[in-house]
This record gives C-alpha cells, structure tokens and sequence, in this order.
C-alpha cells in the first residue's frame, strides 16, 4: 500500500476510530517509513494545539465569579416595593461535593453512552448500506445472461485475468476435496473504485465473493468477521492484508462462513 493511502488512515488512528488490526498495521508502516511518522507527529501537534486554543478560548474571565456574586448582592430591580407574602419554608438538600461529584459523573457517563451511541448507529447504517448495494450486484449478475467475463473452474486462469486491471492481486483457494466449484469472475466498480467479483456454486447456488481494496470511507469497517442477513442472503465480510472481502449468496450462514474460511486460509499463504 502506498504512503498516500496509508496517511488517509492517520487520522483515524490519532483519533482511536481504527481496530486492533488496523491500529496495528499502521503501526508498522510508521515504524518503517519516515515521511509518514513525520506526517503522524504533525497533525498529532496540530490537534493539540487546537485542543489548547478551544480550551483557552472558552475559560471564563478571572473577574466572572466577583460578577456574579455582586450582581446577586445589588439586584437592579429591588423587590422591597412588593408586599410580602409569607409562604411556608421548605428545606431543600443541600448538594454536598461528594453528590456533585456523582451527578457531573453520571452526566459525563450519559454524554458518552450518546457518542458511543450515535457512532455505532452511524457505522451500522453505512455498514448496512454499503451491503445492500453490493447484494444488489449480485442479484443483477444472478439475473445476466453473462454472469462473468472470463469463465473458468481453473483459479490460475481466473486469477491471472485481473491482472493489470486491479491496482491489487490476491489469492484463490484450492477447492479440490470441497462442494464448492469456481464458475468464474469479472470486473466491477464499486463508488468508482475497480475490484473483483467472483462467482461460485454450490449445489446448483450461487455465491458471490466480491474482493475491493479496504481504504477508509470505500468499505464498512469491522472487527473481525461480521455476518449479516438480508432479504434472504447470508454475507460475511472481512479485512484481510489490505483487502476487503464479503461473500454474499442464499446458502445456509454455515455455507458462507465456510468458503470464507477458505478465501481466509488462501489469503495467508
């Protein structure tokens, strides 16, 4: 991966909005390259000082609490003209420090609960979206009369085809000894960006394995494996080496995960 796509991920970093994986990864890069750590280190400053500057910016006058506290003693509008009116006192608690403490907590607590909150909310829907455009592209090649471009059960024919059209290359598992029959794979373009779809069936099913490269903003971000259903289809998606990858098809989940199992054990090789 180069540097420039590296530095899209350095913010996310800065700002602990990677995964264990990815953090790691980035890491790495920064260790070995220089111009990056350099690039790291400045916007890590620049954040900084634009932390001090909201902070000074915001810190209330020295003289606000003395304000204050004459303006209560002075009113302006003195009250002494209105005719008393006895009313029964009540006592109200007083708020110790310890309950102020206890009470700022749990507002900070419910503060965070609603970030927290709204950026699951937020990752969860693009995940969901992003998902639901890539099944709809394997509903539409299910429907063609030509599903894929080179037309292979031969993983080194198919493999080599994307070969200078994807800025990427990956692996293709061995299927032999499995129920799983390679049909092919062709080209496509996802928030216009190239990648690879491939095709693979199952007991007459058809199972979509789409393979992008994972930059930010271009794929939903996961820990892990996740697995989703929709309108009848199982999908599995994760990050492995650079790459994005989520099978999609109407088998079981148990289906889905295997051959993900498998394009996972290829991709370590």
């Amino acid at each position: 991966m180069s540097c420039e796509l590296w530095r899209d991920w350095i913010d996310a970093y800065l700002d602990d909005g990677c995964t264990p994986e990815e953090s790691a990864g980035i890491e790495d890069h920064l260790n070995t390259c220089t111009a990056c750590a350099a690039e790291a280190l400045a916007r890590l400053r620049l954040k900084n000082a634009t932390r001090i500057a909201a902070a000074d910016r915001f810190v209330p006058a020295p003289d606000l609490r003395l304000r204050i506290e004459q303006s209560i003693q002075n009113p302006r509008n003195p009250i002494s003209a209105i005719p008393f009116v006895a009313f029964p006192r009540f006592k109200f608690p007083v708020l110790t420090k310890q309950w102020k403490q206890g009470l700022a907590g749990a507002a900070a607590a419910l503060v965070l609960v609603v970030i927290v909150g709204s950026v699951w909310w937020s990752r969860s829907a693009g995940r969901q979206q992003a998902l639901a455009q890539l099944l709809d592209m394997h509903v539409a090649t299910l429907a063609s009369s030509n599903p894929v471009d080179v037309a292979s059960t031969d993983q080194h024919t198919v493999k080599p085809w994307f070969e200078g059209k994807l800025p990427y290359t990956f692996n293709l598992p061995v299927l032999d000894g499995t129920p799983f029959k390679l049909v092919g794979g062709k080209l496509m373009y996802y928030r216009n960006r190239p990648g690879a779809q491939l095709l693979f069936d199952l007991r007459k099913h058809q199972i979509s394995v789409f393979i992008l490269q994972d930059q930010p903003g271009l794929t939903p971000k996961s820990l892990g494996v996740a697995t989703e259903r929709q309108r009848g289809f199982n999908e599995e998606t994760w990050s492995q080496a650079g790459l994005r990858y989520i099978v999609i098809g109407d088998t079981s989940a148990a289906d889905v995960r295997a051959l993900g199992d498998l394009l996972r054990a290829a991709g370590r090789q």
